[in-house]
């Protein structure tokens, strides 16, 4: 997965997760890129700097199995409205000291977690054999999430088995 700094035109910057660059511009070229401030679709690569690791410990990664691109496009569903901000919000969350603004970004992220999670199994250490089995026909399809290691995420993704990382969030007593 590669993280890019993403700036819209009015400007707003914000990061995005990409499989890679192809598909970067695929989902920008289709709109599916969208600033999370203003909604803008006008969306451009900011500048970056290269993420370098100096710690050789392996980290669990939380992913939940996704529809793949194609199920999500043909599906008949009604694709939702933008979010329109309320009186202003999102400008004025702009504002706010970083703290304030760090405090809205981690509930929304709890909202999202809680909300990838509430429909979805939970597989444990299982993630990886249990997501192969659904792709595979060998087991029942569903939505689940557990534990698997960054290679093993990027070894499904290889596979053509759709991951997302779910976010990780700071404990509650902070």
């Amino acid at each position: 997965m590669i993280k890019y700094t993403l700036v819209c035109d009015t400007p707003h910057t914000f990061e995005g997760w990409f499989r890679n660059s192809e598909d970067f511009d695929v989902q920008c070229g289709r709109g599916l890129v969208t600033c999370p401030v203003c909604n803008s679709t006008d969306i451009k690569k900011g500048l970056m700097a290269p993420a370098v690791s100096t710690s050789r410990k392996k980290d669990a990664m939380v992913v939940p199995q996704m529809p793949s691109a194609d199920v999500i496009a043909t599906q008949s569903a009604p694709e939702p409205a933008p979010a329109k901000p309320e009186s202003g919000k999102s400008q004025a969350s702009a504002l706010l000291p970083n703290d304030v603004r760090q405090k809205e970004i981690v509930e929304a992220l709890r909202l999202v977690r809680a909300k990838m999670t509430e429909n979805s199994e939970n597989v444990g250490t299982k993630f990886a054999s249990e997501a192969r089995k659904i792709h595979y026909g060998e087991s029942e399809e569903r939505n689940i999430y557990g534990e698997t290691s960054p290679k093993e995420a990027m070894d499904l993704i290889d596979e053509g088995i759709s991951v997302l990382p779910l976010p990780e969030l700071p404990d509650e007593k902070n």
